[in-house]
């Protein structure tokens, strides 16, 4: 660490104002004998020092993290750590935020492919040599508060926390060819957004954003046009050492 790293004076206040169950349970969940937590080191504050590996957890919004990654990246290791729920509950308090009106399990399943939702924000930069991403598949608790200021669709509940209930597992992405895995075999030799939907079960607008990123990485080419779709192939060239993958 440079000169620059100090622990933070209040580390019980600094990073962790307004933050949501879910971030500090990951934290805690995340922590190992030895980590150091809310550490400033260059004008930010790291979620957690482990040794000379900087990890930083994200639940969403991975834009606001863009600046910040491109400079910790040039000088440290860094992981960054991002939950997808695989299942989730959800439970409805009413206004005074401790009567508890019901709970029921969301029919929506999280797979490892949402990330690429997140990943837009810079595909190249999840390739760089001092970067790796950590996808946690979780089991969460969704809090949804009768105050009347929420959304129209969920008829003004607001989202008044997200809890962690377990983490079922955990996927590592460190280079192109891992990015590569998650292409499945059954994918024709030439395929559109159109053949990534069908063969991961997703929608059309995260097959898109997967086919995006991939291509951004290295991992896909565009090699033409079937009708008003792009053609996209694998590539299977070995890993370039300039991109660090």
């Amino acid at each position: 660490m440079t000169p620059e790293t100090t622990r933070a004076a209040d580390s019980s206040a600094i990073g962790t104002l307004n933050e949501m169950s879910l971030h500090a349970s990951l934290k805690t969940w995340y922590t190992k004998p030895g980590d150091k937590l809310e550490v400033r080191l260059n004008g930010y504050v790291i979620d957690i020092v482990r040794g000379d590996q900087l990890i930083e957890i994200q639940t969403r919004n991975f834009s606001a993290l863009k600046d910040k990654l491109l400079k910790l990246t040039t000088h440290f290791h860094v992981r960054l750590v991002h939950p997808i729920p695989r299942e989730k509950w959800i439970l409805r308090i009413g206004t005074d935020g401790l009567k508890r009106i019901g709970r029921r399990k969301s029919p929506k399943r999280g797979c490892v492919e949402q990330l690429f939702s997140e990943l837009v924000s810079f595909p190249n930069l999840a390739v760089q040599p001092n970067l790796s991403i950590e996808v946690l598949l979780t089991q969460e608790e969704v809090v949804w508060k009768d105050d009347g200021k929420g959304s129209w669709r969920r008829k003004r509940w607001s989202i008044s926390d997200h809890r962690l209930l377990k983490v079922l597992r955990s996927v590592v992405f460190t280079t192109r060819s891992d990015y590569q895995k998650l292409l499945p075999p059954s994918l024709p030799r030439e395929f559109t957004t159109s053949d990534l939907k069908k063969n991961l079960g997703l929608t059309q607008r995260l097959a898109g954003q997967m086919a995006y990123c991939l291509r951004e990485m290295g991992a896909i080419h565009k090699i033409g046009k079937r009708r008003n779709a792009y053609l996209y192939t694998i590539n299977l060239d070995k890993e370039s050492s300039l991109c660090g993958i």
